[in-house]
């Protein structure tokens, strides 16, 4: 073992004693029950946090928000399938901030452990008590392809238990034993026939205490679970009255944007407000510190007022130019690893005994990336001196709560968060500055109804980034396969600089967000090392769409295709003797994604095909992508991908899922760069940070497996993935090897 890798392993466990002797204080807090957030009103009943009962029927709530994956439906799928009733007959809303809706397994995708290997019984003792720590600290999070994960189990036993209850009130009032009774439809009926509503129920059924650890349903008996369900917010969406936070109307309210530093985490130097003061209809300027507000009478002329400011900005907190910025990544290399995750066999020794003619080395180069949601940020408050509500779409209702109250001085009781949908979210909704910063403007107007609207360019110009990052590879082949993999990967902590933003403090140890994607791969390298450095960078940065196996999924899968053509090797067949012997489920998604594309290793001429594959999020996933040569450019023809899930609970929505995270990483792979000048970002909207659009994407075909023993979630893994197979294909079709992206600087895509 390497001295950096025990240096690694020893932080993991002061910081696994540091969480846990943070919680020790209070153990019994640890496990002790929530209490249900969800308050019933006039005719309602709550029986559990996910379930309430009104003379209208059943409403069932989604703890995690509706962002365009398609969530809310299968969460539903899990408390309709137990609870009985009909799924036209369900109304699904957002839950409220609480401590009952924690996201019990975000922290674990924190441990430094590689997800498709057994735990052993320490692993599993760790686990389990790191899934009560998300109550503790309240995480209400949507977020890490976590939400299928998290509510598989407790969804279908909140279902259940409102069954029993409902049962247990049926079999009181007619007096028979519960074991007589059946439920279909939101009915309960009797043996002679009788029939009762769960809304008749519902008060009586209030009064039972629901059992602790119900009996589910066997999968044979499955309704709705494992089938393709009508999503439950289609009809709004293809109407035009779904309502987005943008949407949001309150009579009476003013429109407000804001104008922060360009030069991001920098202040206000002076500014001149006159012109923008003088403009009919404009409310307020506000002095936010490290930016302007403008409310008034409307957006359009809040957004003209803001153009109108003249500011003049300090200095940005890190190096102006984009190459500096990369030199200060680049320097990370000279100190020692942050983390060494992987450190099988001795690669420093291998690389030493082999022949130097025969190591394989490439540097590889990713930018910053911005999330670019279709609908900007944005937040409607109301500030009325003792309370505060927001409406506001995002992917972690108490953090937002809980920032916006302390933003405006509010105890966090005081402070209602209504999640409404959002136009994307990959992370940025994660956030919570949007929602102070309409808070503040909001408390200027009290009494008023304020609604927030970032322009485009604000939107785009501060973002919470996917950071740059540059890897080191060096690899030395065998006959028929890598002996020697050794990577260092260098990047600005997401990990810590988030934790610290969001939770207030740095997470200690190891950063496996540093390495995800590239350490906890199953191939089986005898001679495997994989290093991750931290660039200390004050540039924003955040969770972007598979965090770190959107960068390290692409440095780990082109070099993969290298090494394979260093020794004339087919790397779909390099890739299946690797993992014949380390995990099964990842050797049959290749094996699969080769037969669907008809893989034989050999391309016509004009045409390009790459292969990738990337375990993230405990979905292995593989994919093809295939790009044809022409008179205007190189297109993007077809791609085809194979996941693997442990149980498909919605087919289709899953197959949708893995299309929008392929369009994602390919969108960045040709187009995507955020870069910087004078600390300023440069790119301000879709013609210079350009997607995919309907008449470049490509054809996509996708096959679900479900061999794995445990469930995963789907929402990021289709992402990492696309990225190498794409400039892999590019190396197929124009024999020129790609290690910086996006793709767009070396080649004409149509």
């Amino acid at each position: 073992m390497s001295r950096t890798s025990t240096i690694a392993r020893r932080s993991f466990l002061i910081g696994s004693a540091a969480i846990l002797g943070g919680v020790a204080f209070g153990s019994y807090k640890l496990y002790q029950k929530p209490e249900n957030p969800l308050r019933a009103g006039p005719g309602q009943t709550v029986l559990t946090p996910y379930v309430l009962i009104d003379g209208n029927g059943v409403t069932i709530i989604a703890p995690r928000a509706e962002m365009g994956q398609g969530i809310q439906t299968t969460l539903a799928a899990l408390v309709a399938e137990e609870l009985d009733v009909a799924w036209q007959d369900i109304t699904v809303m957002h839950g409220p901030p609480g401590a009952a809706y924690a996201n019990r397994m975000l922290l674990e995708a924190a441990l430094p452990i590689k997800d498709y290997q057994p735990r052993s019984s320490f692993q599993q003792a760790f686990e389990g008590i790191l899934q009560e720590v998300p109550k503790l600290l309240s995480l209400q999070v949507t977020g890490g392809s976590s939400s299928i994960p998290d509510g598989y189990e407790k969804m279908r036993a909140a279902g259940a238990a409102a069954r029993h209850v409902l049962i247990a009130a049926a079999a009181e009032k007619w007096g028979l034993a519960a074991a007589e009774l059946k439920t279909a439809d939101a009915t309960v009926i009797s043996p002679d026939g009788r029939s009762v509503s769960y809304s008749a129920l519902a008060g009586a059924a209030a009064r039972i205490t629901p059992p602790g650890n119900p009996r589910l349903k066997a999968r044979a008996d499955w309704r709705y679970l494992g089938k393709s369900m009508p999503r439950k917010d289609m009809v709004a969406k293809t109407t035009g009255t779904a309502t987005y936070g943008i949407d949001h109307w309150q009579d009476g309210m003013l429109f407000a944007t804001v104008r922060m530093s360009p030069r991001l985490g920098a202040g206000i130097a002076s500014f001149d407000a006159q012109k923008a003061k003088a403009m009919p209809g404009v409310k307020k300027i506000v002095d936010l510190g490290t930016g302007i507000g403008v409310i008034a009478s409307n957006t359009w002329l809040a957004f003209q007022a803001a153009d109108a400011l003249q500011i003049t900005w300090k200095d940005a907190p890190y190096p102006p130019e984009t190459e500096q910025i990369f030199a200060r990544i680049s320097a990370a290399f000279s100190a020692p690893p942050n983390a060494v995750l992987r450190d099988d066999g001795d690669s420093e020794a291998a690389l030493a005994r082999a022949d130097q003619a025969a190591v394989v080395t490439a540097e590889y180069r990713v930018p910053f990336l911005a999330h670019a949601t279709m609908e900007p940020m944005n937040a409607t408050a109301l500030y009325e001196g003792t309370s505060l509500t927001l409406w506001v779409g995002n992917q972690s209702p108490v953090i937002n709560r809980d920032h916006a109250a302390r933003a405006v001085g509010l105890p966090t009781e005081a402070v209602k968060v209504v999640t409404t949908f959002m136009g994307g979210g990959f992370g940025r909704r994660g956030e919570y500055d949007f929602s102070v910063l309409a808070a503040r403007l909001a408390r200027e107007m009290p009494g008023i109804p304020v609604k927030t609207t970032w322009s485009r360019e604000e939107d785009m110009r501060h973002d919470y980034y996917r950071p740059g990052a540059i890897a080191r590879m060096r690899g030395v082949m065998g006959p028929t396969g890598p002996l020697v993999l050794d990577a260092h990967i260098a990047a600005p902590s997401v990990t810590r600089q988030s934790s610290r933003r969001l939770a207030g403090f740095a997470t200690p140890g190891p950063d496996r967000g540093l390495v995800e994607g590239a350490f906890d791969q199953p191939y089986g390298i005898p001679d495997y090392r994989v290093a991750g450095h931290i660039a200390d960078l004050a540039v924003p940065i955040g969770f972007w769409r598979s965090v770190g196996n959107s960068y390290n999924g692409f440095f780990h899968e082109s070099f993969m295709d290298e090494l394979a053509h260093a020794k004339g090797l087919d790397p779909v067949a390099m890739r299946l003797d690797l993992m014949r012997k380390v995990h099964m489920p990842s050797f049959k998604v290749v094996e699969r994604v080769a037969e669907m594309a008809n893989w034989t290793g050999k391309t016509e001429n004009g045409v390009g095909r790459g292969v990738a594959f990337t375990y993230s999020f405990g979905a292995p996933t593989a994919e093809i992508v295939e790009i044809r040569q022409t008179a205007e450019g190189i297109r993007i023809h077809k791609v085809w991908a194979v996941t693997d899930v442990g149980v498909a609970l919605d087919p289709r929505n899953i197959r949708a899922q893995v299309m929008s995270g392929i369009i994602f990483g390919l969108s960045a792979a040709v187009n995507g760069k955020i870069t910087f000048a004078n600390g300023e970002v440069e790119q301000g909207n879709f013609p210079d940070y350009d997607p995919l659009r309907m008449h470049n994407a490509p054809a996509v075909a996708v096959e679900v497996l479900e061999n794995q023993s445990r469930i995963s979630g789907i929402g990021e893994p289709g992402t990492p993935p696309s990225m190498p197979a794409l400039a892999n294909a590019v190396f197929d079709l124009t024999g020129k090897r790609v290690r910086e992206l996006p793709l767009n600087r070396l080649a004409d895509f149509i």
